[in-house]
């Protein structure tokens, strides 16, 4: 299927519903989304600690009778392109196939909203797949027992919804910008994952170290997909708000050059040797300063006292949750979040858990299609359902957030909470994750999660230090 010729039907079922055309996601827009009634948080935290696992839906992630029985839409079936109802069941964690997980794939699983087109996404073990249906499965509830005491404990949200419509690349862009255009005034978005390097990231390098033929594909508002640009840009992101207010951050990464480090595709941080294609290292004092390498600086930040305001954390791929990848991510996040609940900063403390797509998983929610939203556009239709669990004293206990959240919401969160400007791009019109949390309410007791693996295993693992996924 060609996805420049799949996309505009998608992306602007849109022109036909709703008079509009796909979502400009980098014009300015009205003020930032609080709900009636729900108080801000601003002041109310020193820290954020943002955590973005990899590729999991909703459905198939958190399969968990608790939040079920509390109402957590999660789906026992789905819904194939034959008009066939499939039953979900369970496989491993590290699962040994992979699912595309493209934009071409969103828009064959999205099928003009009737989310039934996740048969038709190429897995890597076709036509050999060592379970039936490969797109329809959830995670066995015993491998993955630390999220569910977490999202069980704390506020677990089943309505976060990726703001892009793909891969990581680009979600990874949205996390720290709220945008994944390549300057600030462009129409344009980056909807896929580097290609032109054979084998893909060979050098382990992508963002503004790409080798000179990498690039990635740009789609413009009717969903077309014709430009390329090499993965460089320049424009404003939550860092530079941080540090206008000088707010501390950190973004701790297995590696410099990978396509989930987003920081090396802003050309301002990456810097001062570029212009691009000729960059060898990123350099810059944002970048020496604040991205650490390798990513359990967050424990050791942790335990000496030195975490910073706002934090960012990328998984290596043994603990990523991607497929293939092992099993260790329940253990690695439970670790950061031992780590903090066992320390000072726990009584000021928000912690967001995401995932930074839907990995091809069949995930049964339609994304909402936005409307009304000032110079943002109408008609533009959300990425699939991801995960969300809001850890802190304040998060409201046992909670099911319905509410719709979206990367912007977690950015729109660290903007309220330190008084920042909107960058006026995902932020401007999302939440700010107000209804997870109950600033009345007696602060949470932190209870430790267990795991099978602690802090000090991360700290000295043996295992080869890989990036988050093979994409």
């Amino acid at each position: 299927m060609n996805a420049n010729r799949v996309a505009p039907t998608l992306l602007a079922v849109l022109v036909s519903t709703t008079g509009g055309l796909l979502i400009n996601l980098n014009g300015c827009a009205s003020s930032s989304f609080t709900s009636p009634g729900v108080p801000s948080p601003a002041g109310r935290f020193q820290h954020i600690v943002i955590i973005f696992q990899e590729n999991r839906s909703t459905d198939n992630l958190f399969h968990d009778p608790v939040l079920m029985a509390r109402g957590a839409e999660i789906a026992n079936s789905g819904m194939n392109s034959h008009g066939q109802t499939i039953p979900l069941t369970p496989v491993p964690l590290g699962v040994s196939y992979d699912i595309n997980h493209s934009h071409e794939a969103f828009v064959r699983m999205y099928d003009n909203g009737k989310m039934d087109g996740a048969n038709l996404i190429e897995t890597s073990c076709q036509p050999n797949c060592p379970v039936p249906n490969p797109q329809f499965h959830y995670v066995e509830p015993s491998e993955v027992a630390p999220y569910f005491q977490l999202a069980e404990q704390y506020t677990f949200g089943d309505r976060m919804f990726q703001t892009n419509e793909g891969p990581s690349f680009p979600a990874h862009q949205f996390i720290i910008a709220g945008t994944s255009a390549p300057s600030p005034n462009s129409n344009l978005l980056a909807v896929e994952n580097g290609e032109g390097v054979s084998p893909l990231l060979s050098s382990g390098e992508t963002g503004c170290l790409s080798p000179p033929t990498e690039f990635v594909r740009m789609i413009d508002p009717s969903g077309n997909e014709s430009t390329r640009m090499y993965p460089c840009f320049e424009h404003a992101t939550l860092m530079d708000e941080l540090k206008q207010k000088g707010i501390s951050w950190r973004y701790y990464t297995p590696s410099a050059g990978s396509l989930w480090t987003g920081p090396n595709a802003i050309q301002h941080l990456c810097g001062p040797n570029v212009p691009p294609p000729n960059a060898t290292a990123c350099v810059g004092h944002d970048w020496t300063s604040n991205v650490v390498i390798p990513e359990t600086g967050v424990l050791t930040d942790i335990a000496s006292g030195n975490l910073a305001q706002v934090s960012w954390v990328i998984p290596s791929g043994a603990n990523s949750d991607h497929p293939r990848s092992g099993n260790g991510g329940p253990s690695w996040v439970a670790a950061i979040v031992n780590a903090l609940g066992n320390s000072s900063y726990w009584s000021n403390t928000a912690i967001i858990i995401a995932w930074d797509d839907w990995g091809g998983w069949y995930d049964h929610v339609p994304p909402p299609t936005l409307s009304n939203n000032g110079s943002w556009g109408s008609g533009y239709v959300y990425g699939f359902r991801v995960p969300l669990i809001v850890v802190s004293p304040f998060a409201k206990p046992g909670y099911i957030s319905h509410a719709t959240h979206d990367f912007g919401s977690i950015l729109n969160l660290v903007e309220k909470t330190f008084g920042l400007p909107s960058l006026g791009y995902a932020d401007s019109r999302a939440d700010d994750l107000s209804d997870c949390f109950d600033f009345n309410q007696s602060p949470i007791p932190f209870t430790p999660i267990a795991a099978p693996m602690k802090a000090d295993f991360f700290l000295h693992d043996p295992r080869p230090r890989t990036d988050p996924d093979d994409d």
